[in-house]
């Protein structure tokens, strides 16, 4: 007990081991449900499932004691929802890259965080994206996983270029929709765990449906459970084969991305807590944003898209958790979930379906911040969240958002409010346009 008072402090921070091992606790059910849906979005980009799902829980153990004794803050960090859908279906979907080349393009963008994270152009950065432009991304991506996850469970059809109600009464699309109902009762009665137990029932009520098929004697074993097929499994050479424009496109979006994602996390969270300080900053913030990008980059060596700080942290700060000793408590937990690995393969993609439905449902109330009274920045932040599931592209929602929010203020005579990073980033975003229908 001594050395947790030495390392954490917990009397200054007016905490208890309970308290932390409780917050701990609700912070990993509450975002457990990473340990399943990022291999299934992941495999969809061609990895292997289990692989990724080792490299989930180890990145996630990495992210955790990285906050916890870099910045002694109550925060988890895991692969991060939205990031991995633009991992999979942007970058090696539309933009063609290959999975290897995805990582590298991860780890450059993790590289690129960090220097700025060491940087004074950290504040610089962050404060020249209006709020109401990142909570149109964070929307805008929670339709789009809320899009795929119809899609994945034949909720919703697309062909022929449209998009239509699926025949939810077959079995998978009916098993799905079930899920949903199960998982928002019990989220409506405030269940800790919800997604996790959600996708748990799911895959048992699949069973007698023929949609979860269970593996055979004897096919259950740890032998497979290997980190080799993603480990390390970089392509530098490959990287400008479609473009310079691109690759630049691709790792500043993951790392504006990740940089706005974990500082809203990181603010947001903590100010709702009463944690930050009379300048409204948190403590040691910046420690937190240093460890969140070198988790990354320790991500996309292990093989899994970008790692940032999650918002569910919030549910263990709210037990009472204000250390990094509930990090510590996270990252075993997500540790001793690899264990999981032989008998996640059975869990169906129907099962899934209901988390990312309603992680989608979770993210899209940044919409309410939005000033959908002005124009200059109503018509920006629509485009955003309209392009990311119409256009199939998380990429697009952002270039779409940016690039109407300079040229409105410019024609409005507000070209000195635009900030330089905002020009620049617009510029890119036409320069990739133009060069994509040359």
């Amino acid at each position: 007990m001594q050395f947790l008072e030495k390392v954490f402090h917990l009397r200054d921070n007016g905490t208890t081991l309970r308290k932390e091992i409780v917050g701990g606790l609700t912070t990993f059910f509450a975002m457990a449900y990473i340990i399943f849906v990022n291999p299934s979005f992941l495999s969809q980009a061609g990895m292997d499932y289990t692989a990724v799902l080792v490299a989930t829980c180890v990145a996630s153990f990495v992210g955790c004691m990285l906050t916890a004794f870099l910045s002694n803050v109550p925060f988890a960090q895991a692969p991060g929802m939205g990031l991995n859908a633009f991992f999979a279906f942007t970058v090696c979907g539309a933009m063609g890259y290959t999975w290897q080349q995805a990582l590298t393009v991860v780890l450059l963008s993790g590289i690129l965080f960090l220097l700025v994270a060491v940087s004074p152009l950290r504040k610089q950065i962050i404060a020249s994206i209006p709020a109401s432009l990142k909570n149109a991304i964070s929307a805008g991506i929670g339709l789009f996983i809320a899009l795929i996850g119809m899609l994945n469970a034949g909720i919703i059809t697309a062909s022929d270029n449209l998009v239509d109600l699926g025949a939810i009464t077959q079995p998978g699309p009916l098993l799905a929709i079930i899920g949903i109902v199960i998982t928002g009762i019990l989220m409506a009665w405030k269940v800790k765990g919800a997604l996790v137990i959600g996708i748990v029932i799911t895959t048992l009520i699949g069973i007698p449906m023929g949609i979860t098929e269970l593996p055979k004697a004897g096919e259950i074993t740890m032998s497979g459970v290997t980190l080799a097929p993603t480990f390390f499994k970089f392509d530098f050479g490959g990287l400008l084969e479609h473009g310079a424009l691109a690759l630049i496109t691709a790792v500043i979006t993951f790392a504006i991305c990740d940089c706005f994602d974990t500082v809203g996390t990181l603010i947001g969270t903590a100010g709702n807590a009463g944690m930050l300080d009379k300048d409204g900053n948190l403590p040691r913030g910046d420690r937190a944003i240093i460890a969140d990008a070198i988790a990354t980059c320790t991500g996309a060596c292990l093989g899994t898209s970008t790692v940032t700080t999650f918002v569910e942290s919030s549910t263990g700060i709210s037990e009472g958790a204000r250390t990094g000793l509930s990090s510590v408590v996270v990252g075993i937990l997500f540790l001793l979930a690899v264990v999981l690995a032989p008998i996640a393969g059975i869990i169906p993609t129907q099962a899934t379906a209901p988390a990312l439905i309603i992680v989608g449902m979770l993210m899209i109330k940044a919409a309410a911040k939005i000033e959908w009274n002005d124009m200059e920045i109503a018509l920006p932040c629509f485009l955003t969240i309209a392009m990311m599931p119409f256009a199939y592209s998380i990429t697009d929602g952002i270039g779409f958002g940016f690039i109407s929010y300079t040229l409105i203020k410019v024609f409005r005579g507000k070209f000195k409010e635009v900030p330089v990073l905002m020009y620049v980033l617009s510029a890119v975003f036409v320069l990739m346009y133009i060069l994509s229908y040359l």
